[in-house]
């Protein structure tokens, strides 16, 4: 019995050592903005498995009625790029990015530079329109997978279907901020009401 549980034990250390592990991410986004304001966020990719992106695809949703317009830039190494456009509400359809690497094949064993996991998939670009409010962008993976890797030296590499995918979003608060001197003016306004009372 003691030699059939240390098996299961190290059977079940190996498969969690082999998880592959994928995330999609919005990095860069403002906490706050005006209303009315143009801004930007970049798409990062990464995993634990292989050494850059080769490609993937994915959506964002939002359905914030605040947002007038959205546009998606893809990065410099992304050479295979298919844009859904802004599908209104705050949504953008799905974009396809990617590169062609074949390793051991000159010249297209060598991954474009800036394609290493942990960069920049690509950008968006929000216009808002009148209003306030909190956006939730939520990024949304799509089939057959949103991320897949390689590693150039020895083809070794997965992508997103064969593993764990998380999609990390971004909140942003829409209104207008008032400014230090305008809060500390706040501020002595409620301690001359609160000495009047008295």
């Amino acid at each position: 019995m003691k030699n059939t549980l240390t098996l299961i034990a190290i059977a079940g250390i190996a498969s969690a050592a082999s998880a592959q592990n994928y995330s999609l991410s919005i990095s860069g986004a403002p906490a706050t903005v005006a209303e009315g304001a143009v801004f930007s966020f970049d798409v990062i990719g990464d995993s634990d498995v292989g050494t850059h992106m080769l490609g993937g695809s994915f959506s964002m949703t939002s359905g914030s009625a605040l947002i007038a317009d959205m546009s998606w830039t893809p990065a410099a190494w992304s050479s295979f790029n298919t844009d859904g456009m802004y599908a209104g509400n705050g949504d953008y359809n799905a974009v396809v990015f990617g590169q062609l690497i074949i390793p051991g094949v000159p010249p297209f064993d060598q991954p474009a530079p800036g394609s290493e996991l942990g960069g920049v998939i690509g950008t968006f670009q929000v216009t808002l329109g009148a209003g306030s409010g909190v956006i939730d962008f939520a990024l949304v993976g799509e089939s057959p997978f949103s991320l897949e890797t390689i590693d150039p030296t020895n083809g070794a590499g997965g992508n997103s279907s064969q593993g764990q995918l998380a999609l990390n979003g971004a909140s942003i608060q829409v209104g207008t901020v008032p400014a230090p001197s305008a809060l500390a003016l706040l501020g002595l306004g409620g301690i001359a009401a609160g000495r009047r009372r008295r």
